[in-house]
């Protein structure tokens, strides 16, 4: 109640308007014009093709493209004296002093040039007559060629100014995520010492950012050399928003946001810094007062604006993640698995194999955790599973697909390194995923209480049936985008257009739930039976029969939002994200400058024999990147450093980068970061994780930090076996 009571005064109601209202608007007409620009060089196509077919004539030799633009009547005379023409000519040649040297043209000569200007003037006119008469003859194409080339107009303009609306989109979203305290943390900030520490690092880092971009625009406007187009209202964005982000710190430095918990200490504290507030201070010191290369940080800020197409396509797969978050796919899919009663460590693999699909699809592991995760959790719990294993499963469950068609990391690592393709790495990557999801299945058997548990087919498979139902209309929108992009648009769905495609298909999901009047959805204790219209409680029967809250009933009122709603809720939700992994990333593309400035690589043996020493080494330096970095950044970082170190030593490029990339993940299960960890915690809550670690105090060492120790049994091996197997037995082909 106070919360609410202080959004409606004073600066309160000023946050909430700019954070629920004004940055959320600005970032969704931000991403549908990204949408536009995805999705416009397929539309003009088709434009300029339907232009050919309604208006060209091939029988008069006139085409679309001669009526893009209202032809010019020619200014040339038409009916030229000939004779007075040629005459004026040879006075003027004759007159010419350097006509002895060259030679002069005889009289039949200039007649033959000015009869094929007149020829050339004729033809010119025939033209323009024809063009006009069939301009005439067919009036709505003034009107078609106006829609076309103002799409273009759009297009064109947002295709040159991605870098412009990629940096707009970070400012409103990053100054959201500061004002919200949402940046990403190894714990959120709950007491007043937490606040305290949290928001002194975050003057300190976003004030370093703040001096270095300023000293990055104070160079390039001392050099005298012009700025490229739009550069300098970027440098001028990047010094509002750093400027911004130092001042609301101050504020909050000096008014601390009121604490949720008393207590606390000094240590807990700095565990509530953000992560890119740690990298901000850190590279900042070291650019500013070891390297005096004070605008290091904004130099290397400049990696987002050089790959601002990948970082829009990010944005887009983080606002599918939170429309799919808006739809009840997730719990629907659920639905089918449930009657079958399912031991939880096997209800689990199966959830993550199909958790694989959708993480490929939302671009990046860290996204399908945020908009699925407390689904998954709260599901692997009412199945009986222990809290701590589901809050392993839920870090697991954005983690397997990341090397399945179309990841966007994928797309990445291979614009970065020539020597690999995707469809190599995701070929590959098919077989990672196999070993991977059969290690969780494995291990987490082995410490299974109830190894093996399924209801009789003749009582499960009519209810799964049944649940299927519910599904088939998703799959039918899924399916009837997918064909109208292929025969519509000349367009498939991969790796390549999979951004600008799962948005609109998420939008159309979200919409056809809202106009069916379908509840939101929710993830309590127990879940919701549509055959028996009512709450079943866990199948574990050591647990209570859940309290099932009035208003998370599906048939509550309040709980049928409507569609305007759905979408706000999913914009304002990607907007903290989007202010939060971005800087991440931005910071994290900072740091890997700092470590490509120290040269670090070259402490990197250069004469090693044997491989597998050289192998082990590339495991230990991934698992270390993959602890500090975001995906994203860690792929710039490890592309410009250790690839081409790595392929000198003649390590296949392909295996390289399996090896990469299930290194990475393994550091994003791994402390002290464990990204994956952070971003469930943010999807599940700071109090569920609590009550699970609670509830296992009393429990050996294993079971007291299962969701620790569970993903390192999995993916430790993993990274074991792709580097190393193939190199010895030469599995897959990657060695000859």
């Amino acid at each position: 109640m106070q919360n609410d009571q202080e959004k409606k005064s004073g600066l309160g109601l000023l946050s909430y308007i700019w954070t629920e209202w004004i940055s959320a608007f600005v970032i969704l007409i931000l991403l549908l014009v990204t949408l536009v620009i995805g999705t416009g060089e397929m539309i003009h196509g088709q434009l300029l093709r339907m232009g050919e077919r309604l208006y060209g004539d091939p029988n008069i030799g006139m085409q679309y493209s001669f009526l893009r633009a209202e032809p010019s009547k020619p200014t040339c005379d038409r009916n030229p004296n000939i004779d007075a023409q040629v005459q004026e000519q040879m006075k003027i040649n004759a007159a010419d002093e350097f006509a002895s040297m060259f030679g002069v043209a005889s009289e039949s000569d200039v007649r033959s040039s000015l009869l094929a200007a007149q020829q050339q003037c004729e033809e010119k006119y025939v033209f323009y007559d024809k063009a006009m008469a069939h301009i005439e003859a067919n009036p709505s194409v003034r009107t078609y060629r106006t829609i076309e080339t103002s799409f273009f107009g759009i297009f064109k303009f947002g295709s040159e100014n991605r870098a412009l609306l990629l940096v707009i989109m970070v400012v409103f979203a990053a100054i959201s995520a500061t004002i919200k305290s949402h940046h990403i943390g190894l714990r959120s900030p709950a007491t007043r010492i937490d606040f305290r520490i949290y928001n002194t690092a975050m003057v300190l880092g976003n004030g370093l950012l703040t001096s270095s971009v300023i000293s990055q625009y104070n160079s390039v406007l001392n050099s005298g050399v012009p700025f490229a187009s739009g550069m300098n209202v970027i440098y001028w964005l990047w010094m509002i928003l750093f400027g911004s982000l130092t001042l609301i710190s101050l504020f909050h430095l000096i008014k601390s946001p009121p604490p949720t918990r008393e207590g606390g200490n000094v240590g807990l504290a700095f565990l509530s810094i953000p992560l890119y507030a740690y990298m901000a201070i850190i590279t900042g010191v070291a650019f500013t007062f070891f390297m005096d290369y004070p605008m290091g940080q904004g130099i290397y800020l400049g990696q987002l604006v050089e790959f601002s197409n990948i970082f829009l396509n990010l944005a887009l797969f983080i606002w599918a993640g939170m429309l799919l978050k808006q739809t009840r796919i997730v719990d629907l899919f659920l639905n089918i698995l449930r009657p079958w009663n399912l031991a939880p460590e096997t209800l689990t693999w199966l959830i993550l194999i199909a958790a694989a699909l959708p993480t490929a699809y939302t671009g990046a592991s860290g996204i399908f955790v945020i908009a699925a995760g407390a689904i998954i959790y709260k599901e692997v719990w009412n199945a009986g599973g222990r809290r701590q294993f589901a809050l392993a499963a839920t870090a697991l469950s954005g983690s397997l697909g990341v090397v399945l068609r179309p990841c966007l990391l994928i797309v990445v690592v291979a614009s970065l390194n020539k020597e690999v393709t995707t469809d190599l790495l995701y070929t590959h990557g098919m077989y990672v995923f196999l070993l991977t999801s059969t290690l969780f299945l494995i291990i987490s058997l082995f410490f299974a209480e109830q190894k093996f548990r399924i209801s009789p087919p003749k009582i499960a498979l009519p209810k799964s049936l049944r649940a299927f139902v519910p599904v088939a209309p998703y799959i039918v929108i899924f399916i009837l985008i997918w064909l109208f992009y292929k025969h519509a648009l000349s367009t498939d769905l991969n790796e390549f257009t999979a951004p600008v495609m799962m948005p609109v298909i998420l939008l159309l999901m979200v919409l056809f739930d809202k106009l069916r009047k379908e509840p939101a959805p929710l993830a309590p204790v127990g879940h919701w039976d549509s055959t028996l219209n009512t709450y079943t409680a866990p199948p574990d029967g050591s647990q209570p029969t859940p309290k099932v809250n009035p208003a998370d009933d599906p048939r509550n009122p309040e709980r049928k939002v409507p569609f305007g709603k759905a979408l706000h809720l999913s914009t304002t939700e990607t907007v903290g994200h989007i202010g939060a992994l971005i800087i991440l990333m931005a910071l994290s593309v900072s740091v890997g400058g700092f470590l490509e400035h120290i040269e670090v690589m070259e402490a990197f043996p250069r004469d090693i024999s044997s491989m597998f020493i050289v192998i082990s080494l590339v495991v230990v330096f991934m698992v270390l990147v993959g602890m500090i970095m975001d995906p994203f950044g860690a792929v710039i970082l490890i592309s410009a450093t250790v690839a081409p170190v790595a392929y000198q030593y003649g390590i296949d490029p392909v295996h390289f980068w399996m090896i990469a990339l299930i290194g990475f993940e393994l550091g994003y299960v791994t402390p002290p970061v464990a990204l994956n960890h952070l971003l469930a915690r943010q999807a599940i809550g700071d109090d569920e994780v609590r009550a699970a670690d609670e509830e296992v105090k009393h429990l050996s060492f294993y079971y007291r930090f299962e969701r620790w120790i569970l993903p390192l049994l999995v993916m430790v091996p993993a990274i074991l076996i792709v580097a190393y197997i193939p190199y010895y037995f030469k599995l897959f082909g990657w060695y000859q």
